[in-house]
């Protein structure tokens, strides 16, 4: 498996936890939630990013990974 395909799970499990820690810890405060979630946001960034990574990875060295 290439870092780029390995990477994609861990993004975006550590994206998920971070946004579920913010929102929980807002709520405790009382605050409302955010409109704009950054760490939402930032996830679906990453995301992207090590997508196009992987396309472009695997299109130049398909029996490397």
């Amino acid at each position: 498996m290439c870092m780029f395909c390995a990477a994609i799970p861990t993004a975006a499990a550590t994206g998920v936890m971070l946004d579920s820690q913010q929102r929980r810890s807002r709520q405790k405060r009382g605050l409302p939630p955010q409109r704009v979630r950054p760490f939402a946001v930032l996830t679906v960034l990453t995301l992207l990013i090590l997508a196009v990574g992987s396309a472009v990875f695997h299109s130049k060295f398909p029996t490397s990974g």
